[in-house]
């Protein structure tokens, strides 16, 4: 079953491998949860999701950096996945007939960063959020998501989605009606996850406006990834090879010492072939005869 779902994955486009990995993070941890209550050690349960959510307070995120990009894959609940993988896959599928591959890479993680970082600021800056800040936490796609579609709104403006309920509607609009309704709730029971909503539409839009001036700003992430990929290519990692050796009547010698010499003597070999073919074999030298046998004899 895993090596089926490997494969899938293997072979599926840039969205899906995401929706993939969102999907896998969400079983283990429900996986933990579910086995840490049979065991009566719920705190493990809590424990693995404190070490991937992003925290609001700035001396906790200092001990666990990391979060600001595991936060990302991580959902509360399953209606929470269901619908930011939804989301993904529509929102996502439409950013890809305007940009790359390596623009929804970047996209995604860039605008769950800013995203993040909207999120700490907020809830250090305002004195509302003061007596949470110890408490409370980040999780969810929903930033990067809200930073495809702005992105792609920006590219294609007038194109037209039909919403549930609602019908067809620009998506332009769409966009506009997303972050507006996150600004208005940004007081509200999420408004975490209002300001991270905030700062991911902030970035597709930035990315959006300065690739059309020739900037690309997914390299900031997509440069990063190339480097430590090429840390792990194969090439990079394999192992120098034995020297190999051959025994000759002369003792031992390396492959580039026996390549040489073989070489040497397929040119000498060519040199009589040439010299038969222009004066016949009786132009051959005794010596030149016996290493003509020798070769037919190999």
């Amino acid at each position: 079953m895993f090596n089926d779902v490997f494969q899938r994955y293997k072979a599926a486009n840039m969205v899906m491998r995401f929706i993939y990995i969102n999907i896998a993070v969400y079983i283990f941890v429900v996986l933990i949860g579910v086995f840490s209550v049979l065991f009566n050690a719920a705190d493990i349960a809590g424990n693995a999701t404190r070490i991937l959510e992003l925290p609001s307070s700035l001396t906790t995120l200092m001990v666990r950096p990391w979060t600001m990009l595991t936060y990302m894959f991580l959902h509360e609940h399953f209606m929470h996945i269901l619908w930011n993988m939804f989301a993904l896959y529509f929102f996502g599928r439409l950013f890809l007939e305007f940009y790359s591959l390596r623009h929804f890479v970047g996209m995604y993680i860039l605008g769950g960063i800013f995203g993040g970082v909207t999120f700490v600021l907020a809830y250090n800056a305002f004195p509302y959020f003061a007596p949470y800040v110890s408490t409370s936490y980040l999780v969810g796609a929903s930033a990067s998501v809200l930073a495809i579609v702005v992105a792609t709104a920006l590219r294609a403006p007038q194109y037209r989605v039909n919403m549930l309920f609602i019908g067809s509607i620009k998506l332009s609009t769409f966009a506009l009606v997303t972050v507006a309704i996150s600004v208005f709730m940004l007081s509200g029971n999420n408004a975490g996850g209002n300001f991270a909503h905030i700062g991911g539409a902030f970035s597709g839009w930035l990315m959006a406006f300065m690739l059309g001036k020739g900037v690309d700003l997914t390299l900031l992430v997509n440069k990063p990834i190339d480097w430590v990929s090429a840390l792990f290519d194969k090439k990079t990692w394999v192992r120098k090879k034995k020297t190999k050796f051959t025994y000759t009547k002369t003792g031992r010698s390396s492959d580039y010492e026996y390549n040489a010499r073989k070489k040497a003597t397929e040119a000498q070999i060519d040199k009589i072939l040439e010299k038969i073919k222009k004066g016949g074999y009786a132009s051959l030298t005794d010596e030149e005869k016996k290493q003509l046998f020798d070769a037919s004899s190999k």
